[in-house]
């Protein structure tokens, strides 16, 4: 084969190779605030595994501000992506940029949090674990080591959050007509650690020693609540976390929180990811994907390895 005709070759083959990159569908995971650690996970995820699925990934921050998750998802329409994934500040306020979304034929693939039952048509899937169980294993945590009672508190998540709003509803939904009585309640404006120490501050003010347990939304945010405990003095408190995370898990260890119910973001984001490429190959997906959960427990921590983020 002559010289020239192997540079030919090559030129064709490297061509190929753009071209067969070029056609890669964009799509884009919209993290909701990058300071959530779960989220900075996710969008890791979402970069590392993208590829394996098809995909041109890429991740943008919209740093708690649902308005900036708004722009995002718009921006992404006149970039044309193919497919969109978000996990909303608000459930409710991004649903004008996800009807855009879908009239402009993009995939819309709702990521740990679901719309609300009458915006569900606004999107093609939801992956995630069901938040409302959750809920309800932390009040199964709660009556198991109580079975005569306890006067606890309750620290929600981002207020208006759909993960929020379900571990409420499903915690208190399971604690009814029991002897577990939340003697106060308040949720916070971001996932974050400092605010629900702040809150906690209120509350021990507020209830000193009458807390006997706490039910807090996020293990980061039972950190702050440990904190807060300790400045004022008060051990022994039964402190349920959702996530799962790092830190969930090294206080479970050292038996400063006493369950942490887990989730799995690494299945959650390929779950997410599979399903996009699905509808794009003109598969009808399932809509509700559940990812299952997992109780970390001072009897069950040996069985689980340490979380990654």
């Amino acid at each position: 084969m002559s010289r020239l005709k192997v540079l030919v070759l090559a030129v064709l083959a490297a061509v190929a190779v753009g071209a067969s990159a070029q056609e890669k569908p964009k799509a884009l995971f919209v993290v909701s605030n990058m300071a959530n650690e779960s989220q900075a996970f996710a969008a890791k995820q979402f970069l590392k595994y993208g590829p394996e699925f098809g995909f041109d990934m890429q991740t943008l921050d919209a740093k708690g501000d649902t308005q900036a998750e708004s722009q995002i998802v718009s921006n992404a329409i006149a970039q044309k992506f193919k497919a969109v994934f978000v996990n909303p500040n608000d459930i409710n306020a991004i649903v004008p940029s996800l009807i855009k979304a879908k009239q402009a034929g993009m995939v819309v693939g709702m990521f740990s949090s679901d719309l609300a039952p009458a915006n569900q048509k606004y999107r093609d899937f939801f992956a995630g674990v069901n938040d409302t169980m959750a809920g309800q294993q932390a009040a199964a945590a709660f009556i198991k080591a109580f079975p005569n009672g306890a006067k606890i508190v309750e620290i929600g998540g981002q207020a208006g959050h759909d993960a929020q709003i379900k571990r409420h509803d499903g915690f208190n939904q399971a604690i009814k007509g029991t002897k577990i009585e939340v003697i106060d309640y308040k949720a916070c404006a971001q996932w974050a650690t400092d605010q629900a120490m702040a809150i906690m501050e209120d509350m021990i003010v507020k209830h000193g020693k009458d807390i006997q347990g706490v039910f807090v939304h996020w293990d980061n945010g039972a950190t702050g609540v440990i904190q807060a405990a300790k400045a004022a003095g008060i051990s022994n408190l039964f402190i349920v976390g959702v996530d799962g995370n790092r830190a969930g898990y090294v206080q479970v260890k050292n038996g400063v929180q006493s369950v942490s119910i887990a989730q799995d973001f690494t299945l959650m984001t390929k779950t997410d990811l599979g399903l996009a490429r699905d509808v794009l190959a003109g598969k009808k997906p399932q809509a509700v994907n559940w990812v299952p959960l997992f109780a970390v427990n001072k009897d069950s921590i040996k069985s689980f390895d340490p979380p990654e983020w």
